[in-house]
């Protein structure tokens, strides 16, 4: 369930990728997703630390029996993700205007690129808590709630959010990014759900099941 969770997000950028080929400008709309999610694969590792590193945190300490411990660090690590997530929506705001000349000089391709930066930096806002929430439910071995809420979030809610902003409206390229938006939105809101409701005590005594069957 870890492997798909993950799967399950990063498929949905493939997706998108196609999508970009068929709107008016597919040339210059998928040399731009390049760009973006090469950006996003950046802006990733963060978060991606932070998931790993409390998924083996919380672990530990309901492993230890300690629920209080495993909630502790399930808030600091989210507490963090939302400074990351701040972070990145600051520099991918400021650097709109620069950041794809590191990789092309085309006009039009910067243009593009530039429209859409402040809006991935917002995706981040709900991508980093996002991911680090997972990890909080891989360390308390919940990971299939993790499956669910990606595919619930990319694929009932971003995919047709993002093909109607897209297609059937003015917005073209921009509408995919509001779609992943959505996605993100969607799935960060769903997973602290998840986290804040639970009870930190009953993942404790099945921790010790756990630990018993082994």
């Amino acid at each position: 369930p870890s492997c798909c969770a993950v799967c399950l997000e990063w498929w949905w950028y493939e997706i998108l990728t196609i999508l970009a080929g068929y709107l008016e400008n597919p040339r210059e709309a998928v040399a731009s997703t390049s760009i973006l999610i090469q950006t996003t694969s950046l802006m990733y590792t963060i978060p991606l630390g932070l998931g790993s590193s409390v998924s083996t945190r919380v672990g530990n300490e309901l492993g230890e029996g300690s629920g209080e411990g495993a909630r502790r660090a399930a808030l600091v690590a989210l507490a963090v993700s939302g400074l990351a997530g701040v972070g990145h929506f600051g520099w991918a705001s400021a650097l709109r205007n620069v950041w794809a000349k590191l990789f092309t000089s085309e006009p039009s391709v910067l243009e593009l690129t530039a429209s859409v930066m402040p809006l991935i930096g917002l995706c981040e806002l709900g991508n980093c808590p996002q991911t680090t929430g997972c990890g909080v439910l891989r360390g308390s071995a919940r990971p299939s709630s993790a499956v669910r809420i990606n595919l619930g979030s990319f694929y009932l809610v971003g995919t047709p959010v993002a093909v109607f902003l897209a297609f059937q409206t003015s917005l073209g390229f921009a509408g995919l990014w509001f779609g992943l938006l959505a996605a993100q939105v969607a799935c960060a809101t769903s997973i602290l759900c998840v986290v804040f409701s639970t009870d930190w005590a009953s993942e404790t005594r099945n921790a010790q099941e756990l630990n018993q069957g082994s």
